[in-house]
């Protein structure tokens, strides 16, 4: 077992304090946004044994199989095959939704025939593979997740009493799901930039005041008018008012698909995904928007968000469940005089404390574990954890 040193990302819309207040640190007074856990080529994690801090994506290349497993290495090949992540939001991320894994092939096949180079600004394909993802609250955390049904989105729209909504109200109202998705999504990123600038003024202004009124949706508004305040003018400000609204609560999480658009908007969450870059993105964001590609990639269908709670089993470990086989998140509540929880994997595990102090035992010794630090467990390697706090665990499901 590893303690890791992990990389923190100074991402513009990241909180200054929430990273740092989990480590214990002083904050430095810029936004600290992410914290990496695992072997991505951007940020691979550093162990050290003995011969001084290596890459672990360098000490996983010189023994796939040792620290991988011999499952894993043959499913997804010579790499950790998720990154887990600390996630910090102060503003919103741009709003986005990624490939499944046949687009996100085709998608990458594409661009390197066409010869798009890797690091070219309007790339959207980074590598071959498909990106779910998890996000798991351990403060109250924002954020937008899938199409809301379009008839309670035209009733949200028509409240606002902007004359320029109104033509979607009734796309909303008059068609098909899909087709109105597509069709509404489709005429708000592809309208005129000016004339979109002040429907979104309009709209943010009426979101504010809705936002403080009794209702439904006064919530949602409050949030739409929160990104506005930062995205001004922006398109995608209008596409997040298709989209649910919802707020997790500590210990509560959401799975993240293909296709399924989605943002966060603010708090402090531990994320979970598998090794993959490739985003796509709607608005909120000065970076690239490719709007035939992402209209290609998302899947227009309505679904109210599901919202996870995790599912205990005989030994005391909470599994928060999902459909993929990359990564496995579940977090174990160490109460102060339990007895040694074991930890027991085929495959590679990555533990974070996020409260108390804990350690783990192995044959090697013991390693504490205090808030906010983190620990690299290769594939077959026995471990317990003792102490007392809260720790979640990363590893592959098959």
């Amino acid at each position: 077992m590893d303690r890791l040193v992990n990389t923190v990302r100074p991402y513009a819309w990241g909180s200054t304090t929430a990273i740092p207040e989990l480590l214990g640190v002083r904050p430095t007074g810029e936004p600290q946004a992410e914290m990496w856990m695992g072997a991505h080529p951007g940020a691979p994690s550093l162990v050290d044994r003995g011969a001084g801090p290596v890459a672990l994506s360098e000490a996983i290349a010189a023994d796939p199989e040792g620290e991988l497993g011999a499952a894993a290495v043959r499913l997804f090949g010579p790499r950790l095959p998720f990154l887990l992540k600390v996630l910090a939001a102060a503003a919103p991320l741009s709003l986005q939704v990624h490939p499944d894994l046949a687009q996100a092939k085709e998608g990458f096949a594409d661009e390197e025939e066409r010869g798009v180079p890797a690091d070219a600004p309007h790339r959207n394909y980074k590598d071959a593979n498909h990106k779910p993802e998890l996000i798991c609250a351990l403060t109250p955390f924002d954020g937008l997740c899938g199409f809301r049904d379009p008839n309670e989105t035209a009733e949200l729209l028509a409240a606002l009493e902007v004359d320029s909504l109104k033509p979607y109200v009734d796309i909303l109202h008059a068609h098909p799901e899909s087709h109105a998705l597509r069709e509404v999504l489709t005429a708000v990123l592809t309208a005129d930039p000016e004339a979109m600038a002040e429907t979104v003024r309009l709209a943010a202004a009426a979101a504010e005041r809705l936002g403080a009124l009794e209702g439904p949706y006064a919530p949602a508004y409050a949030a739409y008018a929160s990104i506005a305040r930062h995205y001004p003018g922006d398109p995608g400000v209008i596409a997040a008012m298709l989209l649910n609204f919802v707020t997790l609560q500590p210990g509560e999480a959401l799975y993240l698909g293909a296709g399924v658009p989605h943002a966060y908007l603010e708090g402090l969450g531990v994320e979970i995904m598998s090794n993959s870059d490739n985003v796509l993105r709607c608005g909120l964001t000065p970076k690239h928007v490719d709007v035939p590609e992402l209209l290609r990639v998302v899947r227009f269908e309505s679904a109210a968000p599901a919202v996870l709670r995790p599912e205990a089993d005989p030994s005391g470990e909470e599994v928060y469940a999902t459909p993929t086989e990359e990564f496995r998140l579940s977090r174990h509540v160490l109460a102060d005089g339990a007895a040694p929880r074991p930890l027991r994997a085929a495959g590679p595990q990555i533990l974070l404390c996020a409260s108390g102090e804990v350690s783990l035992r192995g044959a090697d010794g013991e390693l504490p574990l205090p808030r906010g630090e983190s620990a690299f467990v290769p594939a077959g390697e026995e471990v317990a954890l003792t102490g007392a706090g809260t720790v979640f665990r990363a590893t592959v499901t098959a």
